[in-house]
């Protein structure tokens, strides 16, 4: 079990940055990273097909003999964890639990605020998570959809962007907020800018940074962590892979090798193909 590879996957190219966070943490493990381009974004779509996304994700990475499944997407973590959990027997991670631990630690008036995409706001996850830990602490969450498309353009310091977070957190620092959620894994790349129109009394929480210290806390407690050469990620998408090496090498920090093209669905797509 200790030799096999960490699972990862997300709608996109935004887990990635929870990716980038494991590296950090654990250099010598495998990684496998599944980016289901060909359905991005999740943050629209119902629960229900997230779900089913999710669930086809699963299982092609499970597939290739994971150890850990790490669901490194915000609105795929809030409907689809518990499910997953009793699919499959192995450890499952979602990005929204260590996060919201987190806040409900650090936070001091207990007014905490949580950015994330329609999907992942809509669910309500984050602040059932936060309360969960403390019911006295007040929940405030404002959905960001343009930060998504600001951070895959390169535009995440951009007077654009400046523009647009202070529109969308305007609510939120009426609000007296002293912790910030970033709840897509996205956002991270927006640090700067956010930091900028809230200034050092919030804290911002990076959901990805938290969830890979989760991971590896799990892996050290079930003696599965692997102690050997460090490893260059693997890399799946599902549609081609060209945008996905451009802005993923950004989010990463690093050019992207090693990426295969999959398909997680193709039994219906010929079933579909019969139809026409």
């Amino acid at each position: 079990m200790p030799e096999r590879a960490i699972g990862i996957f997300d709608s996109g190219v935004g887990g990635l940055t929870v990716l980038k966070e494991l590296l950090k943490v654990l250099p010598g493990e495998q990684l496998y990273y599944l980016g289901d381009t060909a359905r991005v974004p999740y943050g629209t779509k119902s629960p229900g097909t997230v779900l089913r996304y999710a669930q086809e994700a699963a299982e092609f990475l499970v597939q290739q003999r994971v150890k850990m499944l790490v669901v490194a997407c915000n609105t795929a973590s809030a409907v689809a964890v518990d499910a997953l959990e009793q699919r499959f027997s192995l450890p499952v991670v979602g990005v929204i639990e260590p996060g919201a631990r987190k806040a409900a630690a650090v936070t001091k008036n207990r007014r905490v605020g949580v950015v994330g995409t329609e999907g992942t706001i809509r669910s309500g996850a984050y602040s059932r998570a936060i309360r969960a830990v403390d019911p006295n602490i007040e929940v405030f969450a404002a959905p960001c959809p343009l930060f998504v498309p600001l951070a895959e353009e390169g535009w995440a310091d951009h007077e654009v962007a400046y523009l647009t977070a202070r529109e969308y957190l305007a609510p939120l620092i009426e609000r007296d907020i002293d912790t910030l959620v970033l709840g897509c894994t996205h956002y991270p790349l927006l640090k700067k800018t956010l930091h900028q129109i809230l200034g050092p009394q919030v804290q911002l929480i990076d959901s990805a940074a938290e969830t890979a210290h989760l991971v590896a806390g799990l892996l050290g407690e079930r003696n599965a962590l692997r102690s050997s050469e460090v490893f260059s990620p693997r890399y799946f998408v599902t549609d081609e892979s060209t945008r996905f090496k451009r802005v993923g090498g950004a989010f990463v920090g690093a050019e992207l090798h090693d990426v295969t093209q999959v398909d997680l669905e193709p039994e219906r797509e010929t079933k579909d193909s019969a139809l026409c």
